[in-house]
């Protein structure tokens, strides 16, 4: 069994895992673990059940995990990033709109990435020099050139979360210019998104590396671009992203370029 072949086998047990809280969210268990920032027994016990899959089959792999701060090990040759649920918001509104997003690195570089969103049943996946699929189906982003034709996905800085006077600043820079913007409460999604075409872009500042490692492969696997805001090469540890198309990206790293950090 290859490694990604055990990211898609993980990911479907959390997904499966989530559909089924999702059906109870009455009686799930949730706490504020900071600032509005929610984990319930559904992202927990999705992430026990991910991180035996990977554990099992990848012994010597280090898990980056959400909802396990403590096991972080980058020094590690192998590393596995596992978000269990990301869009924890919209799950426990009852919104179906989430993911589990399982990205692998080896030697430094990002080399494969799953996205799985259990209530639509897609499956994102992608391997380093081998191409992003949604199933069986080759990705590839949005071919559009044109910016006032493109539909922008991004991330609000909500309560406790952000630079909310910089973030407003510089948002009606895209939104004048843009067919639209959506905020639909999953970056590991949004990434995908961009991959399968359904997205021209997407940027967010202060990602954490377990909601993005996988989308980031999906879209340079489609044939996209991932940089800074501003354009500067991306950075995992540093969470600022832009993922968009060739054509497009010289344009709105300029309007977002306020965005990056220095």
């Amino acid at each position: 069994m290859t490694i990604l072949d055990t990211m898609l086998r993980a990911a479907r047990a959390g997904g499966v895992s989530l559909l089924r809280d999702f059906a109870r969210l009455n009686e799930l268990e949730v706490t504020e673990k900071g600032v509005s920032d929610f984990v319930s027994s559904a992202d927990c016990d999705a992430q026990a059940l991910i991180a035996s899959e990977l554990a099992s089959a990848v012994p010597d792999a280090a898990l980056v995990m959400e909802e396990d701060r403590a096991s972080h090990a980058l020094q590690s040759k192998q590393v596995f990033f596992v978000d269990p649920l990301d869009g924890t918001t919209n799950f426990l509104h009852g919104i179906p709109h989430f993911a589990v997003s399982i990205g692998y690195q080896c030697d430094g570089v990002l080399c494969a990435g799953v996205v799985f969103d259990p209530a639509k049943d897609e499956m994102f996946c992608a391997e380093r020099g081998r191409g992003a699929f949604l199933g069986e189906r080759r990705l590839h982003v949005s071919r559009e050139v044109r910016l006032e034709r493109a539909l922008v996905g991004t991330g609000v800085p909500h309560r406790g979360r952000g630079d909310h006077e910089r973030y407003l600043s510089t948002l009606p820079r895209v939104m004048s210019d843009v067919a639209g913007i959506r905020r639909m409460g999953s970056a590991a999604l949004d990434l995908a998104y961009v991959a399968a075409g359904r997205f021209e872009a997407f940027f967010e500042t202060g990602l954490s590396s377990w909601d993005i490692a996988a989308g980031v492969v999906l879209v340079e696997e489609a044939a996209g671009r991932v940089t800074r805001p501003d354009g500067e090469p991306f950075v995992l540890a540093e969470g600022d992203v832009l993922a968009t198309n060739d054509a497009l990206i010289s344009a709105l790293s300029e309007r977002l370029s306020a965005l990056s950090r220095g």
